[in-house]
């Protein structure tokens, strides 16, 4: 197995944190030892080390998987990590086209829970918008429907521009099959990506922080970094910077 860790000047536990499994699974394979990692596994601990896409591509091979297809899909460039960086007093996020978060920083974790650590089916959150009602605690009620709008023509974009890939493909009958509100809401062939969003999160301590929701594409368009902004007139800013000093605790409702 490789040296998992090399040059990335990260500790052992910050690495399996950022990748979503146990600083002893870490360890072990570190130490050679126990079972081969999963895709999901390797994905997650190159997004985690910022290897670019030759790098991975590597780590797949010396793990003895076959590399994903060259598009971006669930890696995040370093750069594109380096920039979110950046943006501290802000929340964002790192997803695909799927909205499958890949990426959050601690202010985003903060505000919406941490949804990094999902797997199958259930890393898309317009999915579990769709399938886990408990999801929907974190907005008020009275905005539910205008979102549930905006994930079905986010969705239907994805769906044209990929036309005919799986992944893309096996969501939406799934969603068809699993959601009425779904497929009324397919049925109105509503597209666009909304790349400036007016947003209410519901949080347990704070109550509502309505913020605007500014969408970042990257070229090929399959990743988007979403970075949240107070809205103006409300005090969603002073709602940010106590998140930043209550941090990350637990006070989310699980799914």
């Amino acid at each position: 197995m490789p040296s998992w860790n090399r040059g990335s000047g990260l500790r052992r536990d910050e690495v399996a944190q950022l990748a979503g499994i146990s600083t002893d699974y870490y360890a072990r394979l570190e130490q050679q030892r126990g079972s081969h990692p999963s895709e999901p596994v390797v994905a997650g601990l190159a997004r985690a080390l910022r290897y670019d896409l030759d790098e991975r591509d590597h780590l797949f091979h010396l793990a003895g998987l076959t590399p994903p297809p060259r598009r971006a899909g669930a890696h995040v460039r370093p750069g594109l990590i380096s920039l979110a960086d950046r943006l501290t007093d802000v929340p964002v996020v790192i997803c695909t086209d799927l909205n499958e978060i890949l990426w959050q920083n601690p202010l985003a974790i903060a505000l919406m829970g941490d949804h990094r650590s999902y797997r199958g089916r259930h890393r898309s959150v317009v999915w579990r918008w769709f399938t886990e009602p408990g999801l929907r605690a974190g907005m008020p009620d009275e905005d539910w429907a205008h979102n549930s709008a905006a994930q079905v023509s986010d969705l239907r974009a994805t769906y044209s521009r990929r036309a005919g890939e799986q992944d893309v493909t096996s969501l939406v009958e799934d969603l068809l099959e699993c959601s009425e509100e779904f497929r009324e809401l397919w049925e109105r062939h509503e597209v666009g990506i909304r790349h400036l969003d007016r947003k209410r999160f519901l949080h347990p301590e704070i109550g509502v922080v309505e913020i605007n929701c500014e969408t970042l594409l990257t070229p090929d368009a399959d990743l988007k970094l979403l970075a949240y902004f107070p809205a103006e007139g409300t005090d969603a800013r002073e709602k940010l910077d106590l998140l930043r000093v209550i941090g990350t605790q637990d006070l989310h409702p699980s799914p």
